[in-house]
């Protein structure tokens, strides 16, 4: 059975910037992960996936392009170890599009609410969190969500891209 990933990309430069800052503190897991911000977490599927692809579509047909803003970094700890960056614009119409992914073929069950960010550092001990968190703090980025991707999960070299999604154009865009 495949494992897939819904989510959006973070464009160039800031994606890169984050995927070598993660890989230099030491998460050796960020090598193989897009920089992104997920929508639809790791989940195995059954079949071919035309009709995910097929609702995906709809998807993204319903919902208009958006602008997100990234600045500054987050926590989940104690429940998770994890630091992120944080979205302070885009985050009702992440969650709007997250809904709408996660329906019907995508109707999982999350083990935390949906909470959008950008994954900095994972699943390290904590002085490795700790200066993650300290320094991305001043980390800011803006732009504009026009599509987001259907990743599926290969063991040699890890999530990648299977189909794009573009978002209906925003209003006066």
């Amino acid at each position: 059975m495949p494992t897939i990933g819904v989510a959006v990309a973070i464009p160039e430069p800031w994606a890169t910037e984050l995927q070598d800052y993660r890989t230099a503190v030491g998460d050796t897991t960020a090598t193989m992960i897009p920089t992104h911000i997920t929508l639809v977490p790791p989940t195995e599927v059954e079949g071919d996936l035309s009709s995910i692809e097929e609702h995906l579509a709809e998807a993204a047909a319903a919902v208009p392009a958006f602008d997100v803003h990234l600045r500054g970094t987050g926590t989940f700890r104690p429940v998770s170890p994890v630091v992120f960056v944080t979205l302070v614009e885009g985050i009702s119409q992440c969650e709007q599009l997250a809904a709408a992914v996660r329906r019907g073929p995508l109707g999982v069950d999350l083990d935390f609410p949906y909470h959008p960010h950008v994954t900095v550092a994972h699943h390290l001990d904590d002085v490795l969190l700790d200066r993650a968190f300290e320094d991305l703090a001043r980390f800011e980025c803006e732009f504009t969500v026009t599509d987001f991707h259907l990743y599926v999960h290969d063991d040699e070299h890890g999530w990648q891209t299977s189909h794009d999604f573009a978002l209906r154009a925003a209003l006066g865009g």
